[in-house]
């Protein structure tokens, strides 16, 4: 697990570098997930846009390039790696949640990219703990 500091402004590019970042370490594309806790990707907008809610999750499960999702409908799905884009300031209703279900989605390397007080906040001092913030 890893932390990537970020403004909630600048969050879903730094998630974006992440991402990179885990290509260029030899991830395959259908490996990876990008999930935001606030507004949606803009990729995941796109897909949407292009080939509707079924293509969308077709995309999910043909798992051949990187998916962009919101952590709410990603509950119950994995990926080895995700790269959770907390793309929020925290204030709305079931923020907590978001995040959980969020840091619970990969199964081998997680990226928490955010605002480090954002994140204390929502997830408390246990989850900053764990995430190296102090």
């Amino acid at each position: 697990m890893r932390f990537v500091a970020a403004s909630t402004d600048d969050a879903l590019t730094a998630a974006d570098d992440a991402v990179e970042a885990l290509l260029e370490d030899g991830w395959r594309p259908g490996s990876i997930a990008l999930l935001t806790t606030g507004h949606r990707h803009p990729e995941q907008i796109a897909t949407t846009d292009r080939h509707g809610q079924e293509g969308y999750w077709s995309s999910y499960f043909a798992a051949e390039d990187v998916f962009y999702g919101h952590v709410l409908g990603c509950k119950g799905l994995e990926r080895k790696a995700v790269v959770l884009c907390v793309n929020e300031a925290g204030d709305r209703d079931r923020a907590r949640e978001r995040l959980y279900v969020g840091m619970s989605r990969a199964t081998d390397q997680l990226v928490v990219v955010g605002d480090p007080e954002v994140v204390r906040r929502i997830g408390g001092d246990v989850v900053a703990h764990r995430l190296g913030l102090g």
